[in-house]
């Protein structure tokens, strides 16, 4: 699913999140892929706020820093969008064409979209296997035309050239398809866990069920270690992922930051527990077979754990990288110890323009 723009054969995926911006590029080798170039440059606090671009200049240079640092001479770039202005819905339709769709979907969408028809960027795709009696599934997705605009500003900005516009979650469910075997019988949910944003994306015999945006994430947890502690947000951000303390926090009693972590753990997970609870409650699939946690956030120390305690649900934390070939010019060391948090760079990197 994606929202094009112009015709190149590769891009390269570029992640604006709200505390770092990730950029991978990947070549095709044999049947698999090789990543080429990897980068992350971080963002100031509240250069994005709920979707919202505050500081579009530091955006700007954070996107040149990350594609700098990587090497990337590429400028063609897939990005992707997320938040309370997206909405992903599969709908049910009567069974036609693909041009019939095309010249009714506004007037359809216009039934399932709150915002104004003419305030948004819409897509569509028809889910395969879904023609039953007379009638389809189709997975319509629309994105407020303001929000693209931000994002093709400062991509341009910065150089480059947004040849694709996605959405975050299927960005993410791309680098799993790309790096696990999947099972038509299972039902796995994706859980992308940003600094403010948790993407949720559950898929069914490999096509997206139930997808939905949470407004929270990884910074919860830094602004409650930081009010706890009076520490500053690097050293809460160290202290979040199980860091050691750094000298500015050579008191710091590890019990503050564990109950800190607890009351915002309860809190992520309850929001995510409950929308996992709407897709069982309202759908006839399977019961979910297993969660992949991927995105910064996923990153929290014990947060695995707890969610498989909270949902008694499998869990585990999505490796981007696990079947990708890594160029030797690439510190795979470092680049390991980040790659939940490359999730989505990884499947925008993996798209291509041509793509369905």
């Amino acid at each position: 699913m994606k929202f094009s723009f112009g015709k190149s054969k590769s891009v390269v995926g570029l992640d604006i999140g709200s505390a770092s911006v990730k950029v991978v590029e990947c070549s095709q080798r044999g049947k698999g892929h090789e990543i080429l170039h990897a980068g992350i440059a971080p963002l100031p606090p509240e250069a994005i706020v709920q979707g919202a671009f505050l500081n579009s200049g530091a955006i700007v240079e954070s996107i040149q820093e990350a594609v700098e640092s990587a090497g990337i001479k590429t400028t063609n770039v897939a990005t992707a969008v997320a938040g309370h202005s997206v909405i992903v819905k599969k709908i049910s339709l009567p069974s036609m064409t693909r041009d019939e769709l095309e010249e009714s979907i506004r007037w359809e969408a216009e039934q399932y979209i709150p915002f104004d028809i003419n305030e948004v960027n819409l897509d569509f795709e028809i889910l395969e296997g879904a023609d039953v009696d007379g009638q389809m599934d189709v997975l319509l997705v629309a994105a407020k035309k303001d929000l693209i605009d931000d994002y093709v500003s400062v991509i341009t900005e910065a150089g480059l050239h947004p040849s694709v516009i996605d959405v975050a979650a299927f960005a993410a469910s791309n680098a799993y398809e790309a790096n696990y075997d999947t099972n038509d019988e299972d039902v796995t949910a994706l859980v992308n866990i940003g600094s403010q944003v948790v993407n949720i994306n559950v898929l069914a015999q490999g096509i997206p069920s139930f997808t939905r945006d949470i407004s929270t994430g990884g910074n919860v947890y830094t602004e409650e270690i930081q009010k706890a502690l009076s520490v500053s947000w690097e050293e809460a951000e160290r202290l979040k992922i199980g860091g050691d303390p750094g000298e500015e926090s050579q008191e710091v009693v590890p019990q503050e930051v564990e109950d800190a972590m607890r009351g915002v753990t309860d809190t992520v997970l309850g929001e995510i527990s409950r929308s996992l609870d709407f897709f069982a409650a309202t759908s006839a699939e399977s019961r979910i077979s297993k969660v992949y946690l991927s995105g910064g956030g996923s990153m929290v120390s014990g947060l695995d754990a707890a969610f498989q305690g909270k949902t008694n649900l499998p869990v585990e934390r999505l490796d981007p990288l696990a079947r990708l070939n890594l160029s030797s010019k690439l510190d795979e060391e470092s680049l390991r110890e980040v790659a939940p948090a490359l999730a989505v760079a990884v499947g925008l990197s993996l798209r291509k323009v041509e793509d369905e």
